[in-house]
């Protein structure tokens, strides 16, 4: 039900924000204690709450509208944070030669967590280029990484 639901609210999102300076990062739908709706966007030069609330009213008008989701749920429209998970090719695609950080499923050779610059991303594998090659399949997430 949640692929069903974030894939109809991205095509809505995709539509919405068509045109104009905001690009859609990602959609999650999940049960935590409640459902949650959560809709991630930025613009150059980042998004600020007026951005958010105004985006989440359009927004939650629409899914209104078309009954989208049965059910109560917590709608959040906010930014991808510094921290940005990455996910989709366009991502990786960006922020090469950027520090990131990697967590796998499982460990590798006894390693579980890499931090080195990100070189590319295939459907197989992604290099950072401090290690071998990790092979995509067995990535769980990749943030930006930040340093204090």
């Amino acid at each position: 039900m949640s692929n069903k639901v974030e894939t109809q609210v991205e095509k809505i999102m995709q539509e919405m924000l068509a045109g104009g300076d905001y690009e859609l990062v990602d959609v999650e739908y999940v049960k935590e204690r409640d459902w949650y709706l959560r809709i991630f966007v930025d613009k150059a030069g980042g998004i600020d709450l007026d951005d958010c609330q105004s985006l989440s009213e359009k927004l939650g008008e629409i899914l209104d509208a078309e009954s989208i989701i049965e059910g109560a749920y917590i709608l959040e429209v906010s930014s991808p944070g510094i921290d940005r998970i990455l996910k989709k090719d366009k991502d990786f695609v960006r922020e090469v030669g950027k520090s990131v950080d990697v967590t796998l499923y499982a460990p590798i050779d006894g390693k579980k967590n890499f931090t080195g610059v990100l070189e590319y991303r295939d459907k197989n594998f992604l290099k950072l280029q401090e290690f071998e090659p990790l092979p995509r399949d067995k990535v769980a997430q990749v943030r930006l990484h930040i340093d204090f």
